[in-house]
């Protein structure tokens, strides 16, 4: 059965090279498939990073084999326990395990020794270039670079100042270690980059143990090699790294390298996904954190109410491919809407509360109404909700002039409350400035539950909160945080802080909930009926009730566009 499910039929190109790499004659036959997601500590998960961990641990689990977790920890002055706890945090919300925790500073001791290899075989030499001058040296795509005029030091010269910059004798940009490859070669990449430079800053692992730190490009491979990899999956744009990839594989004498597929970076419009600008949007104050709602990171749609699920769901749905493409924010709504709609319970709340009186209800009775808990799952049963004389329904369930096609509730006409009775318009109270303070019905109570013996048929239902069963609570209203589709294509667009959409956070408080909803922990979902789906939020309290829109119950964007 388990070599059955190996075998089958590939669904993507990730899958066909791995087939084939695992057949009879293949170069990982007999082994384990072994994947890894390697991320930088320097910031928080986006959604993005989503579906490089749903194929890293994905095609795993897939091929039974195991995936481990490696943070790429080899620039110490940007990274911090901070993002490495979140890291771990987010990967585990999203429903995935790693095999093993490992940092690429498990490996400094094998990277340092692989460089004193390269100087030795004389493919690696210090070079006093500033970054400005090996820029200039580098060339461009139409025009070969030229050599560093320190590319021919000896071997024993090279070795003794890379070990007076491993003693910390050389300060921070005075000196650099480069491969040697080729300053003609037509990828940029292949030309002399640097793979060691001097970094005086503690590490949050190694403390003051190094002050040399290996690029991403030569800590990669090796850390891969090291592992016991057998495919290193990762983004397109680094497709043009693959020459220095498989190099420093070869030039280390690796006898099972990895073998390194790319598949295109995940885009979805209205969204940022650069670090260094949600850093700003951050740090200037524009959002209120990393895990803002408005956020595309894994923790902002984790605090917005997404399930996992539907983001799994989501990153499945694009698949797997190697052409650019952008997607539309609206499938993830989507995705969110689906799973929200057949999971989540139901509630009432009213976001925008007018009081209504039941003018001929009784003054002391409290009844219970049953509601569904779910109309999706009948398993789920029905719960209590209780009725009075006193409710609270939405403002905008109410109008004395209805324009054409208004159902809810106006003069001379009847609406369901929902699961309720049938109620009919008496007149309303007003303050000086006309503004409508209290609504004045009359109910028929042989509706009792929605429906009338003598058949007769009401077209609008309006939703309500019982004044002595609910109580206050703040609601976010969460829209889109850009108003152009591409906020980073700034050339066209302007500043990206410049496109941020006003109404993307609506703050209503007063507004009414059932009172047993005040309880309601972080992160539980629910559907507000003929309102949209919401979670809880973290700070949320039984005093303080705080809800957050995940998303409405139809795309509000499809008519703006």
């Amino acid at each position: 059965m388990e070599e059955e499910r190996r075998v089958m039929e590939a669904k993507n190109f990730i899958d066909a090279f791995i087939l084939e790499d695992i057949a009879p004659g293949g170069q990982f036959e007999g082994k384990q498939v072994h994947t890894r997601f390697p991320p930088e500590p320097n910031g928080y998960l986006h959604i993005g990073h989503a579906k490089a961990i749903c194929i890293d641990f994905g095609i795993a689990e897939k091929f039974g084999g195991k995936c481990n977790l490696r943070l790429d920890d080899t620039n110490p002055s940007k990274e911090d326990v901070e993002y490495v706890d979140s890291i771990k945090e987010d990967i585990e919300w999203l429903g995935f395990e790693w095999d093993k925790v490992l940092y690429a500073s498990d490996y400094f001791d094998f990277i340092y020794e692989c460089a004193i290899k390269l100087i030795k075989k004389g493919k690696a030499y210090v070079c006093d270039l500033s970054a400005d001058e090996m820029r200039e040296y580098r060339g461009t795509l139409t025009e070969p670079g030229k050599n560093s005029p320190y590319r021919d030091r000896s071997v024993e010269e090279n070795l003794d100042l890379f070990e007076r910059m491993t003693k910390g004798e050389f300060e921070n940009g005075e000196k650099v270690l480069r491969a040697k490859i080729d300053m003609s070669s037509p990828n940029l990449n292949m030309r002399d980059p640097v793979i060691y430079r001097i970094m005086k800053v503690p590490h949050h692992r190694a403390g003051d143990k190094w002050v040399v730190y290996p690029m991403y490009d030569m800590a990669h491979p090796l850390s891969d090699a090291k592992e016991g990899v057998t495919h290193s999956l990762c983004s397109l744009e680094f497709e043009n790294h693959r020459p220095l990839y498989n190099w420093f594989l070869e030039q280390c004498d690796i006898p099972t390298p990895p073998r390194q597929i790319e598949f295109a970076r995940m885009n979805v419009n209205y969204t940022l996904t650069s670090k260094r600008r949600c850093l700003k949007l951050v740090n200037d104050g524009l959002v209120s954190g990393w895990d803002d709602p408005r956020m595309a990171t894994i923790c902002g749609m984790r605090r917005r109410g997404y399930p996992a699920e539907a983001i799994r769901d989501f990153c499945e749905k694009i698949g797997v491919s190697k052409a650019f493409s952008v997607i539309d924010m609206a499938l993830l709504e989507s995705c969110g809407r689906d799973n929200l709609n057949m999971n989540a319970e139901r509630a009432m709340t009213v976001l925008r509360p007018v009081e209504l009186v039941i003018d001929n209800y009784p003054d002391d009775l409290i009844e219970e109404i049953e509601v569904e808990v779910n109309p999706n799952k009948p398993e789920d049963g029905t719960r209590k909700t209780y009725f009075s004389k006193h409710i609270f329904i939405e403002s905008d369930d109410f109008c004395e002039e209805p324009p054409k096609g208004y159902f809810r509730l106006c003069p001379e006409r009847e609406v369901r409350l929902k699961g309720a009775y049938f109620i009919k318009y008496v007149f309303c109270e007003k303050d000086e400035n006309g503004n409508i303070t209290k609504i004045h019905c009359t109910y028929d109570p042989e509706t009792k539950g929605g429906n009338a013996p003598d058949g007769r048929k009401v077209k609008g239902t309006i939703h309500w909160v019982s004044k002595e069963n609910s109580c206050d609570a703040t609601v976010n209203l969460y829209d889109r945080l850009f108003l152009v589709e591409n906020p980073s294509d700034e050339e066209t667009n302007g500043e990206f802080c410049s496109n941020i959409n006003p109404e993307s956070l609506t703050v209503l408080n007063g507004c009414k909930i059932e009172k047993d909803l005040a309880s309601a922990k972080a992160g539980d979902k629910f559907q507000f009926m003929r309102q949209g789906y919401f979670c809880a939020d973290k700070e949320s309290t039984a005093e303080h009730p705080i809800f957050n829109r995940t998303v409405a119950l139809k795309d509000s964007w499809a008519k703006k566009k």
